[in-house]
């Protein structure tokens, strides 16, 4: 994060990802880290609680594989973000999708895909 003219800020991601290819032949254990942009509308308090739950499916009912929560706090009409990092082991290739809200709100799915290594 950066202060740039304005008096704004600026976020420069680099390698963010939506697929990869694997670490190694599975079994593997992976260790993705999530990023989260987390916005306080000017008349709510502030304060809440990230929340992800990795599953092998889109589905609320979708075996859960890791989960994570974290408290926040953010100055009413700001954005603040969150860093997660998650291990998550893996059989075969294929997706886990990262389940995410703040509170109790709606969940936001987030997709990840493991590919196989290329045969050199």
């Amino acid at each position: 994060m950066r202060q740039v003219e304005g008096p704004s800020t600026r976020i420069d991601l680099t390698g963010a990802f939506f697929s990869t290819v694997a670490p190694s032949e599975p079994p593997f254990v992976f260790a993705p880290h999530l990023v989260a942009l987390i916005y306080c509308e000017p008349t709510e308090s502030g304060d809440g609680v990230f929340e992800v739950v990795f599953r092998k499916g889109p589905k609320e009912e979708d075996e859960q594989v890791a989960r994570n929560v974290s408290p926040f706090r953010v100055d009413p009409g700001k954005f603040t973000y969150r860093l997660v990092r998650g291990e998550l082991e893996f059989d075969d290739y294929g997706q886990v999708f990262a389940h995410c809200r703040v509170n109790r709100d709606a969940w936001t799915i987030v997709p990840l895909t493991l590919l196989p290594r290329p045969n050199s």
